[in-house]
């Protein structure tokens, strides 16, 4: 990050949702997000298509973070969560 607080284009995140107990997982999900800040990147791991997160995190953020799949295959799943303005 620069100086002067704007992220810069390494502003990736990686959080493997693997390595933390299901019940503190959406929890965990939920801190990271709201210590991004717009224009940083959250890689998300996981071994499921976690669609009720999905839902959960539309519900709760809107547009204000952007989803994307970078990897979508039974087994291993990455997603990009992106903090908006």
């Amino acid at each position: 990050m620069h100086s002067c607080d704007q992220p810069t284009i390494e502003a990736i995140y990686p959080f493997d949702a693997r390595g933390i107990a299901k019940r503190f997982r959406h929890a965990a999900i939920f801190g990271a997000l709201d210590a991004l800040i717009p224009g940083e990147t959250m890689r998300f791991s996981n071994d499921h298509d976690p669609l009720p997160l999905l839902a959960q995190l539309q519900s709760r953020y809107g547009d204000a973070l952007a989803i994307s799949y970078v990897q979508r295959e039974q087994g291993a799943i990455v997603i990009d969560f992106t903090r908006r303005a």
